[in-house]
């Protein structure tokens, strides 16, 4: 054991969370004393990071530190299985991680973004915060590092080279996992529940923003549907490796400081106090070199974007009028859409949708770009990859949710629009072309819109066909089929 731990257990109390003190206290770390607030649970490197890098208003997102509560309370349970820490110091660091993961300690994790790019500080911000409310629970002096340090004791087998990546996969799988996918299955649900009610509407079809042969408005909108589902198969897959931890690795990835096994039986009490299928990284020399896995991850989140920013440009174009646009669909009216034109009304909720959509490529870009610079045994842009990946998977997330609920669930046709340009296009001539060829076709619909005449007319006059063969052959109804597995 060592001489830094306490060999005689202090008891731990039920005091509440909070410091009752003004002013500014004395922390200390390796370089020296620092003040620090009185009424804040961090240290002097949390102070230090606070006065060289305030920068901008970019704070490190929080659930990075809940999921660190969840590194935390798994290496100090591993280290007291094996021997390493007394049950009592174990104890108080669960519970000081448990209040960081439930969120109670929120306040006292204060770092911005731009810091150093392994994530140290906020690793040191996390072994402070855990020292000193675990120090007060056990009746000591906050500040002391006594009877619980936070680098030999809450960061015991630890570097910050293998816990912040780890931290990083458990936030990212949790903000997939219960923020983003819930709401983006809701959105394709309810895509498709109008796309089946809408299944035997027919309406033509535009291929170049031109007219083209007819399908249903159902058949589009599970187009839509398609595409939403097809993105969130390929988020589902992308979290394969993000369930591999680099925890253990220490500081290169050759487990330095940590016990045999150490990296392995982390990984597995980190699955089991969240639930999540985590298993120690094969290959920690990758795990802690690269970001790969943050790098296809978010990928599988830009290519949603690209799915729904299509959707929503869609939508908003087959909403364009009300009286000289397409008009097909009638978008709910949810506010007023102009401060000098009364009564105008605007698809906002599509608009949200393009600009986050427009947001996470940019996001996707900064990932890519920051994930390539990785340098030998350490990629140090770790912050800018896991705030951007928080903030692509939350805005998807709230932006799925309100137009789902602002838009497509209150979105309604308009048939006679619908109608009557499935009656006025010649596109429909397509079906005669088995019948008497392209060519013939062709010149049907030149001469239809030449004279500003019907296709039935120019067909007609073109003596190709008859009547009875037109109105037969050109069933819109008919020329839908299917496209769609098993409808």
């Amino acid at each position: 054991m060592s001489s830094t731990q306490a060999t005689k257990d202090p008891g731990m109390t039920e005091l509440p969370i909070g410091i009752a003190a003004v002013g500014m206290r004395t922390e200390f770390d390796s370089m020296g004393e620092v003040e620090v607030p009185g009424n804040r649970y961090w240290g002097a490197q949390t102070e230090r990071s606070l006065h060289h890098f305030n920068i901008g208003g970019d704070r490190m997102p929080k659930p990075i530190y809940h999921a660190y509560g969840y590194v935390k309370k798994a290496c100090a349970l591993v280290n007291a299985s094996a021997g390493r820490l007394p049950a009592w110091k174990r104890d108080a660091i669960v519970r000081a991680a448990d209040e960081t993961i439930a969120g109670k300690l929120d306040e006292h994790y204060p770092l911005f973004v731009w810091q150093t790019g392994s994530g140290t500080q906020s690793n040191m911000n996390v072994n402070e915060v855990i020292s000193n409310r675990a120090i007060q629970l056990l009746g000591g002096v906050i500040g002391s590092q006594k009877p619980i340090g936070p680098n030999d004791d809450v960061n015991m087998g630890q570097s910050s080279n293998d816990t912040f990546p780890t931290a990083m996969h458990i936030a990212s799988i949790d903000a997939v996992d219960t923020v983003l996918l819930p709401q983006v299955e809701k959105l394709a649900e309810t895509i498709e529940r109008k796309a089946d009610g809408w299944m035997n509407v027919v309406k033509i079809g535009r291929t170049h923003l031109e007219d083209a042969v007819p399908l249903t408005v159902g058949q589009e909108w599970h187009g839509w549907a398609g595409q939403i589902r097809a993105a969130v198969g390929d988020i589902k897959a992308s979290r394969r490796g993000l369930y591999e931890l680099a925890v253990g690795g220490t500081a290169v990835g050759t487990g330095l400081n940590a016990p045999d096994g150490f990296s392995r039986d982390v990984a597995a009490k980190i699955a089991e106090l969240t639930g999540k299928p985590f298993v120690t990284a094969p290959n920690k020399f990758a795990a802690q070199g690269s970001l790969d896995a943050m790098v296809r991850a978010h990928a599988g989140l830009r290519g949603l974007a690209v799915s729904l920013m299509k959707i929503a440009n869609d939508m908003r174009w087959l909403a364009s009028g009300p009286r000289c646009g397409l008009s097909e669909l009638n978008l709910p009216s949810n506010e007023p859409g102009s401060s000098i034109m009364p009564g105008k009304v605007n698809p906002t909720q599509c608009e949200a949708i393009v600009m986050i959509s427009i947001q996470v490529l940019g996001n996707d870009c900064a990932v890519a770009f920051a994930g390539s610079q990785g340098n030998f045994q350490l990629n140090a842009m770790r912050p800018v990859i896991i705030n951007n990946f928080l903030h692509s998977a939350l805005i998807l997330a709230d932006g799925c949710a309100k137009f789902r609920e602002f838009s497509v669930e209150g979105t309604e046709l308009d048939t006679a629009k619908i109608g009557s340009y499935v009656e006025g296009s010649v596109m429909l001539v397509t079906a005669l072309s088995p019948l008497i060829g392209y060519q013939n076709a062709a010149h049907i619909a030149e001469r239809a819109i030449a004279d500003g005449i019907t296709l039935r007319e120019a067909a007609l006059a073109s003596g190709k066909v008859d009547a009875a063969v037109f109105d037969r052959t050109i069933n819109p109804l008919q020329m839908v089929g299917e496209g769609l597995a098993g409808a």
